[in-house]
């Protein structure tokens, strides 16, 4: 019958103790998600930091199981880096999975960025490399919660979507050249439709170097130019 201090002294509590700090450096990292509503949070990030160092662990005993067999004679090739190899790439398919593209506006790239990071951490806490992964639990934190209050004091340049449906006679392109220069607005990408059955042009901007929301401002000047249909920006 297995002791208590034989359990303590054994191999099964070293894998007890690393599950369990992985899930609560993986539990921490998802807490901070999951408070700003991201759609992999706590749960997530826990099971992912859970599986990443159960691979690690796994690998560890299947090099200390087989590796003292002589490679000259046995069929047997050991590499423990395999594993840890795929589980970099595997968790990109869950990175992948909260990224989501509106527009011009991309969301959930540092919840898969958090992701990445916490089968990291399980990796770290799966190899025993606890100290390793400490600082960088710690790092994490630091730039999820307290860099994130700098935001509002960093000028941003914002981009604007805007889509002009107008007569095609005359051509208002000069104008809202005019307009987007005397706001000093940027264009970052330009691009037209012609409808020859409706006798419409339909552009399509993407305007930047401004600092603050300026959609309803801008298409209230555009709307006073002559033979404008329809404005829509996002």
């Amino acid at each position: 019958m297995l002791s208590l201090q034989t359990f303590f002294d054994s191999y099964e509590l070293a894998i007890l103790v690393k599950i369990i700090v992985a899930g609560i450096a993986g539990g921490i990292i998802g807490l901070e998600r999951e408070k700003h509503g991201r759609p992999a949070g706590l749960r997530t990030h826990l099971l992912v930091a859970i599986g990443a160092a159960l691979m690690m662990i796994i690998s560890e005993s299947f090099f200390l199981r087989y590796g003292s067999l002589d490679a000259s004679v046995s069929p047997v090739r050991l590499d423990p880096s395999r594993v840890a190899a795929q589980i970099v790439t595997g968790i990109g398919f869950l990175g992948a999975g909260v990224i989501l593209k509106q527009g011009i506006s991309v969301h959930g790239l540092t919840t898969a960025a958090s992701l990445w990071l916490v089968a990291g951490l399980g990796m770290a806490f799966g190899s025993g490399m606890f100290v390793a992964g400490g600082i960088a639990t710690t790092v994490a934190l630091f730039g999820l919660v307290f860099l994130k209050r700098l935001e509002p004091y960093i000028v941003k340049a914002h981009y604007l979507c805007l889509t002009i449906t107008a007569n095609r006679s005359p051509d208002i392109y000069p104008e809202l050249e005019r307009i987007f220069s005397e706001m000093n607005l940027r264009i970052y990408n330009v691009g037209s439709t012609f409808d020859l059955e409706n006798q419409t042009t339909i552009y399509r901007f993407t305007l930047t170097q401004h600092t603050k929301r300026i959609g309803r401002e801008l298409t209230s000047v555009i709307s006073d130019l002559p033979g404008i249909k329809k404005i829509s920006f996002e």
